[in-house]
């Protein structure tokens, strides 16, 4: 489907929604993708889905990266009760591993809308790429579907998170539903600080991935700078997730 037209704002709206609802697309589902670029933990996907009825997101909805931790907590309860439905599905550093990063979004995908049990008529997806949709190669597949609907059509948009009220809950929804379960895992593993870092390369991540290699819940198909496959210390692996930033 092509891209849906984006909407200059200087906060999220429901423009973009309201003009893909008069198209005849009454239940739109924003979704959103976080620790796609972490080094540990997995990666997660929201959904937020609503309709004609809904009214105006909750005030503070921003794309999550743009909100503190405490503003993002106490927008969760407000987005819940402001979405015809909302859910949160993840894939574990196992199946990253196993079927690669694009399938296992995908995968997080389907699991997010399994969990809203009804099927959008539209998914506005953020960025460029549909990876929510199944390839048509079948032997791109990499893994069995969960049970449910059919994936909805996609609309791609270049920062929807910035520009779609839909799309930004369900950033903070995905992330702070991933926040508390990497808050969680880091009290099993604190030498990491995941705590702070959330499995980003921080440079406490990194200083404890040099000193002690990476545990079961590193992402071990990745090329983890500075540390080899073997856990030992390692030159930085071009290619490789560098970035700090915790999103």
């Amino acid at each position: 489907m092509t891209p849906a037209r984006a909407v200059p704002s200087k906060k999220p709206s429901l423009r973009v929604e309201r003009q893909l609802q008069r198209q005849g697309h009454r239940l739109l589902a924003g979704m959103d993708e976080v620790g796609r670029g972490a080094l540990a933990g997995p990666v997660s996907v929201g959904v937020v889905v609503i309709d004609e009825t809904v009214r105006s997101a909750p005030t503070g909805v921003r794309d999550s990266k743009l909100l503190t931790e405490r503003a993002r907590r106490g927008l969760v309860p407000r987005i819940h009760r402001w979405a015809v439905a909302h859910g949160v599905g993840h894939s574990s550093p196992e199946e990253i591993d196993e079927i690669g990063i694009m399938a296992a979004l995908r995968l997080a995908g389907l699991r997010a809308l399994a969990a809203i049990e009804l099927t959008p008529d539209l998914v506005i997806l953020d960025g460029n790429h549909d990876w929510l949709t199944a390839p048509t190669d079948v032997g791109l597949l990499a893994f069995t579907e969960p049970a449910g609907p059919a994936t909805p059509p996609v609309s791609t948009m270049i920062k929807a998170d910035m520009k779609c009220s839909s799309v930004a809950a369900a950033s903070v929804l995905a992330k702070v539903e991933r926040d508390t379960i990497m808050v969680e895992l880091g009290a099993e593993h604190p030498s990491y600080g995941w705590h702070l870092n959330k499995g980003y390369a921080a440079p406490e991540h990194m200083d404890a991935l040099a000193r002690l290699g990476p545990c079961e819940l590193h992402r071990r198909s990745w090329r983890l700078p500075g540390v080899g496959h073997d856990g030992q210390v390692a030159a930085p692996i071009p290619g490789g997730p560098t970035g700090t930033t915790v999103g």
